[in-house]
C-alpha cells in the first residue's frame, strides 16, 4: 500500500522558517516527479512547488518564490519544503503529492500537515 506521511508542521510566528517532510512507503517514486500543494481555510488547494523525478528542475509558485525551497533524497524516498519568511497567509493545510510517472498528474497523495503562522 502506498502511503506518504507529511511531518513538521507547527505553530510559528511570521518571519520564521519551518521545514516540512513527506516520507513515503510502498512505492519507490524515483521515476516520479513529487510537489507539495496547500489549502488554506476556505479555499480550494492550491500549488506550491514540484520537483522533478531526478531532483535536477523546481517550479514554485509565485508567492513562495524566494522563500520556499522544495528538495527530495530519492534514496530515502522523501521530499522536503523548507519554508522561510513565513507570512500569515501561508497558514494551511500542506499535502505532500507524487506522481506515477506517466501523465501529468499528482495520483498520491498524504494527509497533510497543518501550519499555521501567527502574526
Amino acid at each position: 500500500q502506498v502511503q506518504l506521511v507529511e511531518s513538521g508542521g507547527g505553530l510559528v510566528q511570521a518571519g520564521d522558517s519551518l521545514r516540512l517532510s513527506c516520507a513515503a512507503s510502498g512505492r519507490t517514486f524515483g521515476s516520479s516527479a513529487m510537489g507539495w500543494f496547500r489549502q488554506a481555510p476556505g479555499k480550494e488547494r492550491e500549488f506550491v512547488a514540484v520537483i522533478s523525478d531526478s531532483g535536477g528542475s523546481t517550479i514554485y509558485a509565485d508567492f513562495v518564490k524566494g522563500r520556499f525551497t522544495i528538495s527530495r533524497d530519492n534514496a530515502k524516498n522523501t521530499v522536503c519544503l523548507q519554508m522561510t519568511s513565513l507570512k500569515p497567509e501561508d497558514t494551511a493545510v500542506y499535502y505532500c503529492a507524487a506522481g506515477s510517472g506517466e501523465g501529468d498528474t499528482m495520483d498520491y497523495w498524504g494527509i497533510g500537515t497543518l501550519v499555521t503562522v501567527s502574526s
